[in-house]
This record gives C-alpha cells, structure tokens and sequence, in this order.
C-alpha cells in the first residue's frame, strides 16, 4: 500500500500495559514521519491526557480525540471537526446512568469533570486497573453536582464514560449491546475492561480520520490504523488497512484487515516496518 497516514489508538496499541510509550514503537514512527507519513494519535483520551513522551514528537501535529468528538491541528490550534453530543441529550444520558450501579464523569470542551461522590468510589472500581485509575485522577476536576455543573456551562459533551464494578461484567456487556435501543443518537463502545464510551453517533474515530483525510487531501485507502478496543472499530475500517492487535477482542479482529503482535511485543513498530519494507500485512493472528 501506498502509506501516507497511520492513525493509532493509544491504550492496549501504541503504549504498554504500563501506559509507557516502548522505544521500538517510537522508532518506528520517526521512520516512518520521516518517509513524509502523517503519524496520527486516535485516541478517546483528552489532549491533555496524551502522554508527554508522545506530544513532544515534533512531527504529530493532528489528533483525534475523544473518540473522533474532536479532530485537533495543534500547530494551528484549530478545530477541524466535532461530533458532539448536545447538553439536553447527555443529560438525560445522566439521567439513565444514575439508574444503574456504575459512577460516571464526562469530557467537555477539552476537559474532565467528574462528581466528588463519584470520585470517592474511584478506588473501589478500579481496584484491578491502577493505571487508569492514574488517570482518572490525573484529569478530572470534582465538583459538588456533575449535571449541575454542566448546565451552568450550557455547551456540549465530547464524551460520557461510565464504570462498572469488575465483578458487574455481565451487566456491562448487555448495556453496551441494548443502549441504543435508549438513546439511538449515541453510539456504546468500550476500551478497557470495565468502561462504557458514549460518544455522539457523529463522532467515531472512522468519522474523525475520514474528516482529517479530507482536510489533508489523503485517501482513506492510503492510510493503515491500529487497535485493540470496540471504540477502534470505527477507525480499523475506514482505513484502508485496518490492524487489529493480537490482544484484542474477537469482534475487534473480525473488523481489522490484519492481525499484528500485542502491545507488549511492540506490535505496531513491526508492523509498521513490514508495511514501510513493502510486505505483505500479515493476516490472522499474529
């Protein structure tokens, strides 16, 4: 293929299960920048929340964020796409959540909030992820009311993201599975393993690459992505060479082109090598 983007979820991809950027995978994007390839983060993470190892690349210059909510040109610090959900709508969103055993906290314009009392159960949800749990802490403000908060703003959500209990799993899979059925406006995606993503049905990381595409003047059929999460679905087929990684679900690899080693084994620097040294993708698992 003839590579001119490759656009790459951070979490379960790019980074280690340590949230750390491998030193095979930042070689091989140098290489790959410096053949004229526009290297593309894909991420449901805020700007704020990309690791500062990967921002101080000189070469990135465009983020996807928040799923696709947001397509980010930080050399000119301009918005180039949006797919927001409306403040009436993720409201009642809210509204729903607060019937099931889950804490929620959302992004809106480029920053985290979340309720103190949901952020005082943090550690009971997320006692088998510590590194999210970093995170969470890292880039969400707590406020006295979330919803209250939200309408004193009155703009738009990127992104709700809500918690389940490890031991609730079952009760998270069939949520995801008949939310729509709720709000057909959302779209439920996932990207570790006790969260629900909602994004505007307009968002997406496809819906976000594609705008880029048309902004750079690329064809989404020269562009390879990579992923692991259902909220990379979107994203492995818009491309024209979708890779899944080795540690990714099954409907994950069903959607992908290709299968590649997991992100502990640097998957994305060998594949991407094979695809800079003009090889074949490797199909199947990897």
């Amino acid at each position: 293929m003839d590579c001119k983007l490759i656009a790459f979820d951070l979490d379960g991809t790019l980074l280690d299960n340590a949230k750390r950027l491998p030193e095979e995978n930042r070689n091989a994007l140098c290489r790959a920048a410096e053949r004229g390839v526009h290297i593309v983060p894909a991420t449901g993470r805020i700007l704020r929340g990309i690791p500062e190892e990967l921002k101080a690349l000189p070469f990135i210059r465009y983020y996807i964020l928040s799923n696709g909510a947001l397509v980010y040109d930080t050399q000119e610090e301009k918005t180039l796409y949006r797919g927001d959900i409306s403040l009436d709508l993720a409201l009642r969103v809210m509204d729903h959540l607060d019937t099931l055993p889950v804490i929620y906290d959302c992004y809106q314009n480029d920053v985290g909030w979340i309720s103190q009392s949901a952020y005082e159960q943090v550690p009971v949800y997320f006692a088998r992820e510590p590194e999210i749990r970093k995170l969470v802490d890292k880039l969400r403000i707590r406020v006295p009311d979330l919803k209250e908060t939200l309408r004193e703003h009155g703009e738009p959500l990127q992104k709700i993201q809500f918690y389940f209990k490890p031991e609730d799993n079952a009760l998270r899979l069939e949520t995801i599975a008949h939310f729509s059925e709720f709000f057909p406006e959302i779209c439920a995606t996932t990207s570790v393993s006790n969260n629900v993503e909602l994004n505007s049905v307009r968002a997406g990381k496809g819906n976000g690459l594609l705008a880029l595409c048309e902004v750079l003047g690329i064809a989404p059929a020269d562009c390879l992505s990579f992923g692991d999460g259902t909220n990379d679905i979107s994203l492995l087929r818009a491309a024209g060479r979708g890779v899944a990684m080795a540690n990714a679900g099954e409907d994950v690899k069903a959607a992908a082109d290709a299968v590649c080693e997991s992100n502990e084994d640097c998957g994305v620097a060998r594949e991407i090598a094979r695809v800079l040294a003009g090889e074949s993708i490797k199909t199947g698992d990897a």
